[in-house]
């Protein structure tokens, strides 16, 4: 069927794509964005809703393919799948699925996975009845990729919008930089009794629908984007995301777009850190906004009240420490500059944050702007201490994180006031992360497993939506896409098909296959939102406003029924149903950043294409080991490359000296996300009676890798053992009753630069390592071996790495010695 047509004069849908294949093509053109004047004559009414509900704007090739029907029948139905021309592309029988409760209808689903065609402008025909059209291409997602992060660069405030990049009904005078009728945002007041100056905290995004902006909610906003770059660096498709890839003003100066857009919001962040010599140096100030709530609409440079800033509190000092430290290692290769200053920043809100761990946002300072209030900042300290010690290493950071209660609780749903889950995602995904490997195990594992709840609960459902039936709340639609993320990671921890698939059937839902047949995107799908709350964005209210633009994203059906709009006209809703386009109904159809965050994240996800990699090749360190006769020695196994999915590499050997023989670490699983973290594999030497120094040779290989081998020789315990260019220093660093922390130092004396080191030694009493902090190691009996974390592996000559541990003991805690360094005694 034609496009239905909007009051921009062709489909919203049609002219997002345009638009993301103008960026694509790597130019812009005034013509590509040019839109009809808002408020022209409609030319089709919209669309009704249908009872074949699909995700409106298409599917991928490679992705699920599903629907859901509304139908009492309690038998199968016959389903075909027409392409553009109408001619019969697939068909076959749904499957009765019975109520559900969340949308309180009687459904079917029509699984059409099997078809691998692509094409414009199919529908899927059931019961007489044919659903909305949609594509099939594995381009799907490029425009929605753009778009969704366009709508960023909308809401930025102190700058011009222009109109070569978001088009001219878009275009605007910059708001809020002290421009009459503006009173700021350049030389801002805090509220009575806060504070005795001023500052100027320009920049940001505007929050929501209001002009407020708001340190906790663009905080989790900013780490999205940032963590979708992340992402997408790590599976080797950042060029999606890189230099002149989104319409922001700052394409063509070298660093990646996305991440252009997100330095926007840094930099308002820290200017809203309270000056050094001030009381509370270094904290954050919670939010800053209108005096008075703004009226609707209001647009952003016409906004005549006064602004204000509000007292600092913990949770947006410890949400400045975390988005600063994460952009402190994202940055760097792009801006060392912006990125030492970031991590300054970070430390300093972090040490501000405990200095005053109490600092609580009120949830009776709501006039003017939301409270954002949080009485419980654990899950914030936790965060900041991840991305802090993701950065730096640092043991301070460490044991924030392991001393947290946040680290070994189940994954949970995270929101700008819950976000203990983004420091679990850092730690699982970010490389070289100093904690030990089990830990790091668990936690991928807590993540893992949450995915699977979601998936579990999407399979009961009528319409697969990764929230209960109980869930439908305020902003219901950033749950979907928060709780897909996690579906996202799980994939990349795992490689395992059922993730991706669950995250793109939930954008499924987020596009039209849901209990209103409605599209919550603006401008993606025939039925798709167009009356979001907002201030500037505000047709509905004032015909000479526009629409949302494209790639809006709607808050979605909230049962609380929050606002006079949707108790007027949602009573009696079913929870999934409860929701209204209309610019009045703030609780269930505002937009906000945090929500449009996670959108752009899934976006850039589900756009992802990358050719077949290579096969990863093992890679073992060092490539010749020497085992102390009767002891151990350990190498570490790592890959080349990322594999597709998880794979097994089994470690043994192959010939030589048969006292010789892997004691520990046998078998490893890399997955797409650790494959780049050195997994450690022990090796042991029988003790024996003769005087030779025997040798043997390792393979370390399986399906999907090329394998590599090494040697490992014996160092007989009869003859002189070899001695190493080092030097060890062993100090006590703590003693208690019965245990103690230590620090051991190991030093290259000699002329030679160490790639990878492993320290031996063994106890002389009952001491027993518990736990260690950059370096891994382990204990066998009295003997320990520890080995480096990969960032602090090289050693050039007069270089030292320090590492420490926490042990138990009784009776004497005598240092130990000697010490071995790869095999050779340090001299």
């Amino acid at each position: 069927m034609p496009p239905v047509l909007s009051s921009r004069g062709l489909s919203r849908r049609a002219a997002a794509l345009l638009t993301g294949l103008a960026v694509a093509a790597g130019g812009l053109t005034t013509a590509a964005l040019t839109t009809l004047p808002a408020g022209a004559a409609t030319t089709a009414a919209a669309p009704a809703d249908v009872p074949v509900r699909v995700n409106q704007l298409g599917y991928l090739p490679d992705g699920p393919k599903r629907a859901t029907v509304i139908s009492t029948a309690t038998t199968p139905l016959v389903w075909q799948l027409r392409d553009g021309s109408g001619a019969l592309a697939a068909s076959g029988s749904t499957t009765a699925r019975g109520a559900d409760r969340a949308s309180g209808q009687s459904t079917h689903l029509v699984d059409f996975g099997a078809y691998t065609g692509t094409g414009t402008g199919y529908t899927l025909v059931v019961d007489g009845r044919a659903s909305h059209p949609f594509d099939i291409s594995a381009s799907l997602y490029d425009g929605l990729r753009s778009d969704s992060m366009s709508f960023f660069y909308q809401q930025r405030s102190g700058i011009a919008i222009d109109a070569a990049l978001a088009g001219s009904a878009y275009a605007h005078p910059a708001g809020h930089l002290g421009v009459a009728p503006n009173k700021g945002d350049t030389s801002v007041p805090c509220q009575a009794g806060v504070c005795d100056y001023q500052l100027d905290v320009r920049g940001g995004w505007y929050d929501a629908g209001d002009q407020g902006k708001y340190v906790v909610n663009g905080g989790i906003a900013t780490w999205e984007i940032v963590n979708s770059f992340e992402r997408a660096r790590r599976s080797g498709a950042e060029a999606a995301l890189g230099d002149s890839t989104l319409r922001v003003p700052e394409r063509g100066n070298g660093v990646p777009d996305v991440l252009d857009e997100a330095r926007w919001e840094l930099d308002f962040l820290l200017r809203m850190q309270v000056p050094e010599g001030k009381p509370q140096a270094g904290m954050a100030f919670h939010k800053m906004h209108d005096t008075k709530w703004t009226a609707l609409p209001t647009r952003p440079e016409l906004d005549a009240e006064n602004r204000e800033l509000h007292k600092p509190s913990t949770a947006a000092t410890l949400n400045l420490a975390a988005t600063a430290a994460q952009a402190a290692r994202v940055y760097a290769p792009y801006d060392a500059a912006f990125a030492g200053r970031a991590l300054t920043a970070a430390k300093r809100a972090w040490a501000a944050a405990k200095a005053n761990p109490n600092v609580l946002a009120p949830a009776t300072d709501n006039t003017g702007g939301g409270a954002y209030e949080d009485a419980d900042v654990s899950d914030e300290f936790y965060w900041a201490a991840a991305e802090l010690l993701a950065t730096t290493g640092e043991s301070q950071y460490r044991d924030a994180v392991t001393s947290s209660p946040q680290h070994t609780k189940p994954v949970d749903g995270f929101w700008w006031g819950g976000t203990a889950s983004l420091g679990r995602i850092t730690l699982a995904t970010v490389p070289g992360v100093a904690l030990p490997a089990d830990d790091i195990t668990r936690v991928r594992g807590l993540l893992t497993s949450a995915a699977d709840t979601h998936l579990s609960t999407m399979s009961s459902q009528g319409y697969a939506v990764p929230i209960a039936a109980d869930a439908y709340v305020w902003g219901s639609n950033s749950s979907v896409a928060n709780n897909a993320m996690v579906l996202g990671v799980a994939y990349e921890l795992t490689g395992a098909q059922r993730y991706r698939t669950g995250a793109l059937e939930s954008l499924d839902y987020l596009l039209g296959r849901n209990a209103l047949d409605r599209s919550y995107v603006s401008g993606y799908g025939e039925r798709a939102s167009e009356n979001q709350h907002h201030r500037f964005w505000a047709h509905q209210n004032d015909a000479s406003l526009p629409h949302p633009p494209a790639g809006s994203f709607a808050g979605g059906p909230n049962a609380g029924l929050e606002d006079p709009i949707a108790k007027a006209q949602l009573t009696g809703c079913a929870p999934a149903a409860c929701y209204v386009d209309d610019i009045g109904s703030y609780s269930t159809n505002e937009v906000a950043i945090n929500w449009n965050a996670s959108l752009a994240w899934l976006a850039a996800f589900a756009a992802e294409r990358r050719s077949t990699p290579t096969t990863p090749a093992v890679q073992v360190t060092p490539a010749a080991v020497t085992v102390p006769e009767g002891g151990s020695a350990a190498v570490g196994v790592r890959l080349s490359s990322a594999p597709a999915q998880n794979v097994t590499v089994a470690v043994s050997r192959t010939s030589g000296d048969q006292d010789l023989a892997v004691s520990s670490g046998a078998t490893l699983v890399f997955t797409p996300a650790n494959w780049a973290s050195a997994q450690q594999v022990s090796l042991s030497a029988a003790q024996d009676a003769d005087t030779l120094a025997g040798s043997a040779t390792f393979s370390a290989g399986g399906s999907g890798v090329t394998a590599a081998a090494f040697t490992a020789t014996e160092a007989d315990d009869d003859s002189a053992p070899p001695t190493a260019s080092c030097s060890v220093a062993y100090k006590v660093d703590n003693s208690w009753g019965n245990g103690f922390t230590a620090t051991v130092t190991v030093k290259n004396t000699g002329t030679s630069t160490i790639s990878g080191w492993t320290l031996g030694w063994s106890f002389a009493g009952d001491q027993k390592v518990s736990n260690a902090w950059n370096a891994t190691v382990t204990q066998s009996g009295s003997a320990v071996t520890a080995r480096d974390s990969g960032w602090n592996g090289t050693l050039a000559p007069g270089a030292t790495a320090s590492f420490g541990f926490q042990a138990t003991y009784s009776g004497t805690n005598a240092a130990p010695s000697p010490f071995t360094l790869n095999g050779a005694v340090c001299a």
